[in-house]
């Protein structure tokens, strides 16, 4: 394991050790733990983020969708144990592509 100092305004340091001793944790263990838990959110969001953006880019090329009722009855047939076939995307016209790849830019 590799060593950092970190320079902490006593204030947060204080704010710290409070809430490990709360936690039952050591103010190291809590400061471990809090600094994985955030770059694990971080990756998390880059990802999908990521995907958000490989997903618009999908749909700006295809101009497939699915509405939410389409979504929500799949989802609450799959959620009964119903064996029920995806939707099927529906498609923008070519006018209405048109005008959404007009205004993604």
């Amino acid at each position: 394991m590799s060593t950092t100092t970190l320079r902490l305004p006593p204030d947060v340091k204080a704010r710290i050790d409070k809430l490990a001793a709360s936690s039952g944790k050591s103010t190291h263990a809590f400061m471990v733990e809090t600094l994985t838990e955030s770059a694990e959110w971080l990756e998390r969001k880059r990802q999908f983020e990521a995907e958000a953006a490989r997903r618009l880019k999908n749909y700006l090329r295809k101009g497939e969708y699915y509405t939410v009722e389409d979504a929500r009855d799949y989802i609450l047939a799959r959620a009964r144990g119903e064996s029920v076939e995806r939707p099927k995307p529906r498609t923008l016209t070519a006018p209405e592509l048109a005008r959404l790849r007009a205004g993604a830019r």
